[in-house]
C-alpha cells in the first residue's frame, strides 16, 4: 500500500526531520496512525531513524522521497496523472453549463424566428401577422437587454473584479463554489494539537472546549467526557489535582525534532459561512437574466410549436428543436429552480453555522475571563508542561551509518573527552 499522502505533506512542511508528535500536530492525525505512517514511509522512501539517549525517535527523510516513491509505486503515478486529468475534465464540466445555456437560447431564438418567418410568408401583404407574431415583437429586445455586451458595459461602469469568466460564473451561479468547511475536521484537530503544543503538552479541558462541538450540559460537561476523543487521538493522560480537578498532558506532543515557537491561533474554531456565489453581482445578474430569457423563450416556443404541425411543415432545425424541446424546457426550469433552492438552503445552513460559532466563542470568552478556580487548574497543569527538542547531541544511534561505525565514533568521542579531563587534571 502506498504511504499516506497527508503524512508525506506534513514531512515536507516540517523540513524532512520529524517526530511522531510533530506530524500529529501538523496534520491533526491520531498519534498511533502518525507513528505507523512514518514507519511505513521511512521503510518505502529510504528514511532513517535517529534514536536519542532517552529512547525517543526522530525520522529523517531524503528531500527527493516523492521521486523515490513515484518510481516504486504505480498507484502514486496514476494518482498524480488522474489529478491533472480530473482538473481538465472538471473545468470542461464547469463551462459546459454556460455553453449549453447559450446554445439553448440560440436554438430557441432561431427556431422562433424561423417559425414566424415561415408563417408570415404564407400570408398576403394585408395580413397583420395572425397568431404567430402577436405579442412577440418585443421579445428580441429582452435578449438585447440581457446580452453579454450589455453586461460588459455595466461591469465596466462598476469596475467590479472577478476571477471567473462568464462560463465559470454560470456554474458558480448554479452550484456555488464548494463547501468552505470541507476540511473542518482536519482543521479542528490541527488547532487542538497546536493548543496542546503551545502549552507545552499540558492543558485543561476549558482550553480545548472552544474547538469542540456537542459538549452538552450537566454531567457530560462536568466530568469532561468531551475530552475522551482528544485523549484517544493524541495519546493523552489525565491527572487529578489535590483539589479534585482534572488536567491532561500529552507526552508525544512534548517531543520535537526542532525548536517550535508558539504558533498564532484563533481563540476558537470558526466555521466559514457558505457563499451563494463567488461571481460578481453583475455576473450573477447576467446569469439570472439569461436563465429567465431562456425559460420565457421556451414558453413562447411551446405556444408556437403547439401539436407539432408547424414543426412538420417547416422541418429542418424546427423539427430538431421540437424533438428536444422538453430537454430545453427542463434545463431552463432547472437553471432557475436550482439556484433558488440553494439560496434558501444556504440561509438555513448559515444560521446553524452562526449558532455553533456563537457557542464556541462563548466558551473562548469564559476561558479569557477565567475565575480563580480555573486559573489554579491551569497553574496545576503547567507542572506537567515540558518541551524536549532532539538535536544531534542527543542521538546515540542512527540508521544513516553502520552500527559498528557509530560505536567506534562514540568510543573515540569518549576517549577524547577523557583526554581533555586528564590534561586539565595534570595542569592543575
Amino acid at each position: 500500500m502506498a504511504p499516506n499522502p497527508t503524512i508525506m505533506q506534513a514531512v515536507e512542511q516540517l523540513g524532512y526531520r520529524v517526530t511522531v508528535g510533530d506530524v500529529a500536530t501538523q496534520a491533526g492525525l491520531n498519534v498511533a496512525l502518525a507513528n505507523q505512517g512514518l514507519l511505513a514511509l521511512a521503510t518505502e522512501a529510504g528514511g532513517h531513524l535517529q534514536v536519542s539517549d532517552t529512547g525517543d525517535i526522530v525520522y529523517l527523510f531524503p528531500k527527493n522521497f516523492r521521486a523515490i516513491l513515484r518510481n516504486k509505486y504505480l498507484q502514486l503515478r496514476l494518482q498524480e496523472w488522474w489529478k491533472k486529468l480530473w482538473g481538465v475534465l472538471f473545468y470542461l464540466i464547469r463551462i459546459s453549463f454556460g455553453i449549453f445555456l447559450i446554445v439553448s437560447i440560440a436554438l430557441i431564438t432561431i427556431t422562433i424566428i424561423l417559425i414566424i418567418t415561415a408563417a408570415n410568408s404564407d400570408r398576403d401583404s394585408n395580413d397583420r401577422g395572425g397568431n404567430f407574431s402577436g405579442g412577440f415583437f418585443y421579445f428580441p429586445d429582452l435578449f438585447w437587454y440581457l446580452s453579454p455586451d450589455y453586461d460588459t458595459r455595466q461591469r465596466e461602469r462598476r469596475r467590479e473584479k472577478s476571477n471567473l469568466n462568464f462560463f465559470e460564473a454560470v456554474f458558480s451561479f448554479l452550484f456555488g463554489d464548494g463547501n468552505p468547511n470541507a476540511k473542518l475536521e482536519e482543521r479542528r484537530w490541527q488547532e487542538i494539537a497546536t493548543v496542546i503544543r503551545n502549552n507545552q503538552g499540558a492543558v485543561v479541558a476549558e482550553q480545548i472546549a472552544p474547538y469542540l462541538d456537542n459538549i452538552g450540559e450537566g454531567s457530560a460537561k462536568e466530568y469532561e467526557d468531551y475530552m475522551l476523543p482528544v485523549l484517544t487521538r493524541f495519546n493523552g493522560q489525565p491527572k487529578v489535582s489535590p483539589d479534585g480537578q482534572i488536567v491532561y498532558y500529552f507526552p508525544e506532543l512534548q517531543i520535537s525534532a526542532a525548536k517550535k515557537y508558539r504558533q498564532p491561533l484563533s481563540a476558537y474554531l470558526e466555521e466559514f459561512p457558505w457563499r451563494f456565489s463567488a461571481a460578481t453581482s453583475g455576473q450573477i445578474l447576467l446569469s439570472a437574466g439569461l436563465g429567465i430569457a431562456n425559460f420565457v423563450g421556451a414558453l413562447v416556443l411551446l405556444s408556437l410549436l403547439r401539436d407539432g404541425t408547424v414543426a412538420a411543415q417547416v422541418g429542418g432545425l424546427v423539427a430538431f428543436v421540437h424533438g428536444i424541446y422538453w430537454l430545453l424546457l427542463a434545463y431552463g426550469t432547472g437553471f432557475l429552480v436550482v439556484p433558488l433552492i440553494r439560496y434558501f438552503w444556504i440561509q438555513w445552513r448559515n444560521s446553524k453555522i452562526a449558532e455553533r460559532n456563537r457557542d464556541r466563542l462563548s466558551r473562548a470568552r469564559q476561558l479569557a475571563s477565567a475565575d480563580s478556580v480555573l486559573q489554579q487548574k491551569i497553574a496545576y497543569a503547567q507542572q506537567f508542561a515540558a518541551e524536549k527538542v532532539l538535536g544531534d547531541e542527543d542521538l546515540v544511534y542512527s540508521t544513516e551509518t553502520d552500527l559498528l561505525e557509530q560505536e567506534v565514533e562514540r568510543s573515540e568521542q569518549i576517549d577524547a573527552e577523557w583526554q581533555k579531563r586528564l590534561q586539565r587534571g595534570s595542569g592543575e
